[in-house]
């Protein structure tokens, strides 16, 4: 699968979750459920993977995790809140610029519509 193949696989993966489970709970909760219907839709997925901060070459243990990382491809963060604020799109652009991946996704579950939930970001990686 490429790139954009995958993230459409996402995507209908957390649609199915929501479905399933509706708004409001807690993220944890969908966290879980979308890497259980990740698990039977076959994709490849690491959970709760810790992202270093570089400050001035020294290696910062600061305790940020990216909620999932699909494929080594796509970063996912999952968010269950009354609607996305700009340091929600901002932390999901420093996770990627952190792991040195191009894709992210940002879902929020806690939405009546799932498509009113989700953001895809590209950042623009130097070469």
């Amino acid at each position: 699968m490429n790139i954009n193949e995958l993230s459409e696989a996402v995507i209908g993966a957390a649609i199915e979750v929501h479905r399933e489970l509706g708004a409001g709970l807690l993220e944890s909760s969908y966290e879980m459920a979308l890497c259980r219907e990740l698990s039977l839709r076959g994709i490849e997925f690491k959970r709760q993977v810790e992202v270093p901060v570089i400050y001035k070459g020294v290696r910062l243990e600061c305790g940020y995790r990216i909620d999932l990382v699909i494929a080594e491809m796509i970063v996912v963060e999952i968010k269950s809140v009354e609607k996305f604020e700009k340091i929600h799109e901002a932390q999901l652009l420093t996770y990627l610029k952190l792991s040195g991946h191009r894709l992210g996704l940002l879902i929020n579950f806690n939405v009546p519509l799932l498509k009113d939930g989700l953001k895809r970001r590209v950042l623009d990686l130097p070469d």
